[in-house]
């Protein structure tokens, strides 16, 4: 029998009840109803945001009936860290780890927080590390972190305990016996980004300073890391972040260079505890256009259908978009994201997009599940944005909220 519109309303909170209670996620809920021709959505996600203000912030983002949404402030957490860089989300386990880069201070930090659905964070544990940690990946099914800290030109692991804490593991510390092409950036190593590679046998770490891909088998027993032979990447690139892509029989890793301003795609061939890097597509992270002078290569990412790279690009101010003050006319500079579709076969890019960031030092961002948002940090303009996405064309759309927050932003996660 047929339920009208009264009924629908009176059973929506059993209704909303049974989704949450079947969904991965206690946070993130769509819920689409017909009454008499209305469309009803429900929808709330939260989001952390790091800035080197010593903040981490959660934003609740929500969507209106009529399709609008809504980005608003709902916890803050002050003081754990001087200047966190960087936030990795275990959503199995309902914790945040935190890298604080401690810029003001001698050493760096980390720590990890129970998250709940109020968006509240409560502080689970917090140690004094190498300094500049700047990136962490959670590696062999949950039970260890990998850290790549770059003023510390190291890279450190770390046993996750049962509660969310952390112990250390193991520190790997590299020197150089003199400067890259580039002295003023490559004086050191500088270990920029940490990646589990899709079979979750190597940890993958950028090293920006030493102009290396570092390799790493994992021991599953001990999860501790065995050294391999290193990738050389082309000098003076300065290789930032990456991605993996799976292709059929095939495994692509895509690579982002911040000082040379170059995308790279490589087949991977995968050997006893050790990696080949064969290059299949190389090209500027403009496409056929001109690098702009200052720009600043940053993000990396793989949309979420496998289809598309996503990338961003810092210091190049290519656009002007409209204030997102209604009542200002005032133009905002801004820089640039990129799309570029992929070739599942050959690994090849084409480059489909150039897109304005928000504002200005997109030098994080990160997309929902669906693929149809992307939320982006804009360190220098302290704020952050959310830009719809077809994800059909895999191209970027209009901004559909945003919101300030002091100091400058780090980086941003959904909590899905």
């Amino acid at each position: 029998m047929a339920l009208d519109s009264l009924q629908i309303v009176l059973l929506l909170p059993q209704l909303l009840h049974s989704f949450c209670q079947s969904s991965s996620s206690w946070l993130a809920m769509r819920l689409h109803l017909s009454l008499g021709g209305l469309v009803t959505t429900a929808v709330a996600t939260n989001l952390y945001v790091s800035s080197y203000i010593g903040t981490i912030t959660t934003l609740q983002l929500s969507q209106a009936q009529n399709g609008s949404y809504a980005l608003k402030q709902v916890a803050i957490n002050n003081g754990s860290a001087p200047n966190p860089s960087w936030l990795t989300l275990d959503s199995t386990n309902g914790v945040l780890y935190c890298a604080d880069e401690g810029l003001s201070v001698p050493d760096g930090t980390i720590s990890s927080y129970s998250t709940s659905p109020s968006g509240q964070l409560k502080q689970i544990d917090r140690h004094s590390v190498i300094s500049g940690p700047v990136s962490s990946v959670v590696y062999n099914d949950g039970k260890a972190q990998a850290f790549a800290h770059y003023t510390g030109s190291s890279v450190t692991t770390w046993s996750i305990l049962a509660s969310g804490g952390l112990q250390s593991l193991q520190n790997f510390t590299y020197t150089m016996s003199s400067p890259g092409p580039n002295p003023a950036r490559q004086e050191a190593p500088h270990p920029h980004e940490a990646l589990l590679d899709p079979t979750g046998s190597f940890i993958l770490v950028n090293d920006l300073g030493a102009d290396l891909v570092r390799v790493y088998s994992i021991d599953k027993k001990t999860s501790e890391l065995i050294e391999s032979t290193p990738f050389h990447a082309p000098p003076g690139s300065g290789p930032r972040h990456g991605s993996f892509l799976v292709s059929g029989n095939q495994t692509f890793y895509f690579l982002i260079s911040e000082l040379g301003n170059t995308i790279a795609s490589y087949k991977l061939t995968y050997g006893n505890a050790s990696l080949e890097f064969t290059q299949v597509f190389r090209s500027g992270t403009y496409g056929n256009n001109t690098v702009p002078t200052g720009a600043a290569a940053a993000e990396c990412l793989i949309s979420p259908d496998h289809k598309f790279l996503l990338t961003s690009s810092r210091n190049d101010s290519l656009f002007h978009i409209d204030n997102f003050d209604v009542n200002n006319s005032t133009k905002l500079t801004s820089d640039t994201l990129q799309t570029w579709e992929i070739n599942p076969y050959t690994g090849e890019l084409a480059f489909k997009q150039l897109s304005p960031a928000g504002g200005l030092f997109p030098r994080q961002f990160s997309v929902n599940k669906l693929g149809d948002l992307v939320a982006v940090g804009l360190q220098n303009s302290g704020r952050v944005v959310i830009v719809e996405r077809d994800i059909k064309a895999g191209t970027y759309g209009k901004f559909v909220a945003e919101i300030d927050i002091p100091g400058q932003v780090t980086s941003v996660v959904w909590d899905e």
